[in-house]
């Protein structure tokens, strides 16, 4: 039961951690490339630069998310390091329904973001596992 409790803990943890380096990496991006006047970023397909942050942003996010929430898990779960990736692959699912992207960089979010970034975290916390003993 404890350590059901502390990797339930670990996915909360893992998430909300993600999202919020996710969400400060996007914001970030805001103020470096900053929209111009003409440009509704909401209606109007935006030019391909406008795109590098929020692909840095669900990448970074997604594996810093599941980097935290595998190093929580007391026994370094796989487990936990996938939901956190599934949790933002669908979110980033929905993300690219609602708002007008182009189908490259939809395809390029869906299949490098998510479940390659929590698989390669919870490769490396593995690795380290391997190291410190």
């Amino acid at each position: 039961m404890k350590l059901l409790f502390r990797n339930i803990v670990a996915l909360f943890f893992g998430v909300l951690i993600g999202m919020i380096i996710t969400m400060g990496i996007t914001m970030l991006g805001w103020k470096i490339f900053s929209f111009p006047e003409n440009i509704n970023p909401i209606i109007d397909i935006m030019p391909s630069k406008y795109y590098l942050f929020p692909f840095l942003a669900h990448s970074i996010g997604t594996f810093s998310g599941s980097f935290l929430g595998c190093k929580i898990s007391k026994d370094y779960n796989l487990t936990v390091s996938l939901f956190v990736g599934i949790w933002f692959l669908i979110v980033g699912i929905y993300a690219v329904l609602i708002l007008p992207t182009p189908i490259w960089f939809i395809i390029i979010d869906i299949t490098l973001c998510y479940i390659p970034m929590a698989y390669s975290a919870w490769l490396i916390q593995k690795n380290r596992l391997k190291l410190n003993r």
